[in-house]
């Protein structure tokens, strides 16, 4: 089956800086980045089969605690990163600010942001940003919660920010024991279908609540919109919202989207057929957030009248900000962080977020992204005779030889993949959440692909050298399985559902802005291809027809927040 096209997801949840999710690569140059701080979370990369277009596969890390203790790893990564060093830059790429009647537009660059994607508005004098205040990390976004907490009070005027760019790190914010962080876990029943009459039947929605710091008096709600995967892993995995929980006298309550982790609408026959997916659309997830909240604040004693801010990244980010969009008297703002909101229809280019990964590569090396580029006729020349496949199964170091150019597909796109992972993941420190890998991994594996004018077969050799970086840099992979990439798993099915569905957003490869093999996006081949594997067809505009795409100039406070170039707070 040719593969279903869908936007790689990254929903790192990063430690210092946020809540986090990621459509972006990290060290980008101040357009890239894996999350809004330090700690990462799953990552969700692209898979090309077929040589039709990039599908979806998820990976995330295994969580064995359901007693609610974040894990050791994130305490590990706490330990390493310690007081004042780097890891805590952020951007905040646009901040809808509540003043009078009109929204206030500092800049907008979502869907993969690419330099056209910037919404152009003229600020009054007392909002226009300084020169350099783009960049503010979690003291500033910490501020901007806190306006949309007080009613009536504005951002702050660009001196206060100004201010925020030399903040230092406390010693309690960056050394606090996530291990000590608990959560209690609850379900409340919502009904399969918000919108319909004839449905009746209803649900466990799973949801968390640590309210360790809320305070009756004064306090407020975090409330975490969950995306595709297990909300468990998600509150383990979100640094930002337990952050500044003491400080915003905040309950965090983590909901558990529809048909992922433990809250199956039908059970075991979630996933059977289209019938019982018809229940899963982001509407029916934002109608089970708002019940959710008008839940809470009925039976907990004091959270009546406090106020709620959405948070979210990622899919979970476009979810925070349309919750706010469809729901404002709901919650009273939203913290959308690396939130995609645009990557639809023809909102950006298709070929934007393959060419910051390419260019990744390209600040990373000499000549890295150009050996990449020419790797691919390379293998298509080994590939042309039998002995060439045995040699490229011998030079790769394949757990399983190559028989066949069906087989050889499989390697490119499993290679491809291997790319995107390295740039989703691309941190200044060592890490081990999708492989263990050392600081800086696209540089390490740069080293080994300097010249792409050798022959073939040293080429190829290089790129075996290259990819034993991400399998193999602990030493311990004795061959390279071209049918793994990542560890564990998330919510493949019900994202594969979404992306036939209404989450359609277009990808493409070019070859020559990037260094990819050519793939064109062909919305006839995607509608197929969900048609055959689901009995679907996608509705590629109803999301922008559904939310405004770019023209969501009457709502208010919604942070759009995006994760820069790694910087020290000094």
């Amino acid at each position: 089956m040719a593969a279903i096209i869908i936007i790689v997801i990254i929903w790192g949840l990063r430690r210092a800086g946020g809540v986090a999710m990621e459509l972006r690569p990290a060290g980008h140059g101040g357009k890239g980045g894996a999350g809004l701080g330090e700690r990462s979370g799953p990552r969700m990369g692209f898979r090309r089969s077929g040589g039709k277009g990039w599908t979806w596969t998820g990976a995330a890390m295994k969580v064995d605690s359901k007693e609610g203790t974040a894990p050791e790893e994130r305490e590990r990564l706490r330990r390493r990163r310690g007081p004042g060093r780097c890891g805590v830059g952020a951007q905040v790429w646009a901040v809808l600010l509540r003043g009078g009647a009109s929204v206030r537009w500092a800049e907008l660059r979502a869907g993969l942001g690419s330099s056209s994607a910037s919404l152009p508005v003229s600020l009054p004098p007392a909002l226009q940003p300084p020169a350099g205040a783009v960049a503010m990390g979690r003291p500033a976004v910490l501020l901007l919660l806190l306006a949309l907490l007080t009613p009536g009070v504005a951002i702050p005027v660009p001196p206060a920010v100004k201010a925020l760019s030399s903040l230092r790190w406390s010693t309690s914010s960056t050394s606090r024991h996530f291990t000590d962080a608990k959560y209690s876990v609850h379900y409340i029943l919502q009904k399969v279908d918000h919108f319909g009459f004839a449905v009746d039947k209803t649900f466990k929605q799973r949801y968390l609540i640590a309210d360790e710091h809320w305070k009756k008096d004064g306090g407020s709600i975090l409330f975490y919109t969950g995306n595709e995967g297990d909300i468990i892993w998600f509150c383990n995995n979100t640094g930002f919202m337990w952050d500044v929980a003491e400080e915003l006298k905040a309950m965090l309550v983590f909901a558990e989207h529809r048909y992922y982790g433990e809250s199956l609408p039908f059970g075991n026959n979630s996933f059977k057929d289209s019938r019982h997916l018809n229940y899963l659309t982001s509407e029916q997830a934002l109608a089970d957030f708002a019940m959710l909240i008008k839940h809470l604040k009925r039976t907990i004693p004091g959270a009546k009248n406090q106020p709620v801010i959405a948070v979210g990244g990622s899919y979970g980010g476009m979810l925070a900000a349309w919750f706010r969009m469809k729901y404002p008297h709901m919650v009273v703002g939203a913290l959308a962080a690396s939130a995609p909101i645009w990557q639809f229809g023809n909102l950006v280019s298709c070929g934007v977020f393959m060419e910051i990964v390419t260019t990744d590569f390209k600040k990373s090396g000499p000549n890295c992204s150009e050996s990449i580029r020419r790797s691919w006729d390379a293998i298509n020349r080994y590939s042309r005779t039998g002995a060439g496949l045995g040699w490229l199964s011998e030079a790769l170091h394949l757990c399983a030889p190559l028989t066949n150019t069906q087989d050889v597909q499989h390697l490119k796109v499993w290679i491809s993949e291997t790319w995107i992972n390295l740039a989703m993941v691309d941190y200044p420190y060592e890490s081990d959440f999708l492989q263990p890998l050392p600081a800086w991994p696209i540089k390490v594996v740069c080293q080994y692909l300097k010249n792409p004018n050798v022959p073939d077969a040293q080429l190829l050799q290089n790129i075996f050298q290259a990819l034993n970086v991400y399998y193999n840099y602990s030493g311990q992979a004795s061959c390279l399985n071209v049918s793994e990439t990542t560890t564990s798993s998330l919510g493949t099915q019900g994202w594969s559902y979404q992306a036939c569905t209404e989450m359609v957003m277009p990808f493409c490869t070019n070859g020559i802005d990037d260094m990819f093999e050519p793939h064109s996006w062909n919305l006839r081949e995607f509608s197929d291809d969900c048609f055959k594997q689901w009995g679907v067809r996608p509705r590629p505009a109803w999301i922008i027809t559904t939310y405004g795409g770019k023209n969501i100039s009457a709502h208010t406070n919604i942070i759009f927040r995006k994760r820069g170039p790694e910087k020290c707070v000094k």
